[in-house]
């Protein structure tokens, strides 16, 4: 097989093939990396149920752009923990393999876990709401149905269930009132009718008084009066009855319209609130509906539920736990080693970059300072000749006595130099104007005798 498809697992991985040179390394991080690629296809489905059961089991489209997202997210912090090798810097010149490594991180690998197990609550809880959608919609359905009727017990549709049913009750009450006179009057007239037929059967002598006939004043003359009676009061209590019904009927209207109204208010309340209620199926009510099952048939789906769970955080924690078992593996070694290696000569290079500065730096001060006492040491050799050269000259030449008083001056000076040179101005002598001195200057003294010149000067006068 090509290297560089021997090598695409240890790229997942994301460890240097060339420092992996066993075969149980090679292994290892090849395992790691199937591993991580399982994962991601998890959690990439994972992702998509859990945003499909957020949305109401709706099926939206974004789900598959959201899970590959959240998977590539938690690869990527396994693929730091499985190629992070924590090299320890300490004692470089050392060769013990045991000083190349630094301690484990427990908070790396603590942290792994906690999103292991949160993962494992947001990503798994999902798939198994999925597998167990049966059981889960039958108990919803009857959480439901209990909602509803304390709802329509306790709330406005009770208030108005209650209303509805007075308002029944008051028209029951009418209806009986109108039905007792009819009843009367049903009773009063199937009375005319038995008073009527022992009359008739009096008159034809099959009567109490066995005597045919119906003689004025008689038994069957009585009986029909009777009846005649019974008849009247009959029509009487159906006169009542319409009249009462009469009565009634602007309450009954008033009640009706009502009825209606209320009739309406409830149906559009309870649908309002079996909306409402079946609408309350989302992740949340799911999830209460899982434990649910879970506690009441812990045997059944408690068991099966826990499996599944423990079974994802394994392959969520596989990665990392193989990571942490190989600690201080040949890989490890031999990127420690690399690493220190080169640590260790930049080290050294800086160290000796240093010396070399510091070298440089008091080299150059050394020069400074010879240069500033030679340069020193030739301006006062300077100094010294000048002043030879000056006491030499002032010996050898002959000055006027006014240039002797004025070099012999030893205060400060307050008079200006040509007021040595010159004598007092007289006051009829004409004032000439000479640039910007307000007076010319006067003929200077010049001495007219010879002077010898300097000893050894070729030139000197005869």
């Amino acid at each position: 097989m090509p290297r560089g498809r021997r090598d695409v697992l240890l790229r997942v991985a994301n460890v240097n093939p060339d420092s992996v040179t066993t075969h149980t390394d090679r292994v290892l991080y090849s395992a790691i990396g199937v591993f991580i690629l399982l994962y991601f296809v998890y959690a990439t489905v994972g992702g998509a149920a859990f945003i499909d059961a957020s949305s109401n089991y709706e099926h939206p489209w974004y789900r598959w752009l959201v899970g590959p997202l959240v998977a590539s997210g938690v690869v990527a912090y396994d693929r730091a923990v499985v190629g992070r090798v924590s090299i320890s810097y300490d004692k470089l010149e050392s060769t013990d393999p045991r000083e190349f490594l630094r301690k484990p991180t427990i908070g790396l690998y603590a942290g792994r876990l906690g999103l292991a197990l949160l993962f494992a609550v947001i990503i798994t809880e999902p798939m198994m709401l999925a597998r167990y959608q049966g059981e889960i919609d039958a108990h919803l359905n009857e959480v439901h149905n209990q909602q509803l009727s304390h709802i329509d017990t306790n709330g406005a549709v009770g208030t108005w269930t209650a209303r509805l049913n007075q308002l029944k009750l008051e028209n029951a009450a009418d209806d009986a009132a109108v039905q007792d006179l009819t009843a009367r009057a049903a009773q009063k007239r199937l009375d005319a009718r038995k008073l009527y037929q022992q009359a008739l059967d009096d008159s034809d002598g099959k009567g109490v008084t066995h005597s045919p006939g119906c003689p004025k004043g008689g038994y069957c003359d009585n009986l029909v009066r009777r009846s005649r009676l019974f008849d009247d009061q009959a029509a009487a209590l159906d006169q009542q009855a319409g009249k009462l019904l009469d009565l009634q009927r602007t309450a009954r209207d008033a009640r009706a319209g009502e009825q209606a109204a209320l009739t309406r208010q409830i149906g559009e309340q309870r649908s309002v609130n079996t909306r409402a209620v079946t609408a309350d199926a989302g992740f949340g009510a799911r999830t209460a509906a899982m434990w649910f099952l879970v506690k009441n048939d812990f045997w059944g789906v408690g068991i099966f539920y826990l499996g599944i769970t423990l079974l994802l955080v394994a392959l969520d924690c596989a990665a990392v736990g193989l990571k942490f078992v190989s600690r201080g593996n040949g890989y490890e070694r031999n990127e420690a080693r690399g690493a220190r290696r080169r640590e260790h000569e930049a080290a050294l290079l800086h160290e000796r970059e240093i010396h070399d500065a510091r070298n440089y730096g008091e080299a150059m001060a050394r020069v400074v300072a010879d240069g500033i006492e030679a340069a020193t040491h030739d301006e006062s050799v300077a100094r010294e000749s000048a002043e030879r050269a000056s006491a030499v000259i002032r010996r050898s030449m002959a000055m006027p006595d006014e240039i002797r008083r004025l070099t012999a001056h030893g205060g400060r000076h307050h008079r200006p130099v040509h007021a040595e040179l010159v004598g007092p101005e007289a006051d009829d002598e004409p004032r000439v104007g000479n640039g910007r001195h307000r007076r010319h200057l006067r003929t200077p003294v010049i001495v007219t005798e010879e002077f010898p010149a300097l000893p050894g000067n070729p030139n000197r006068l005869p």
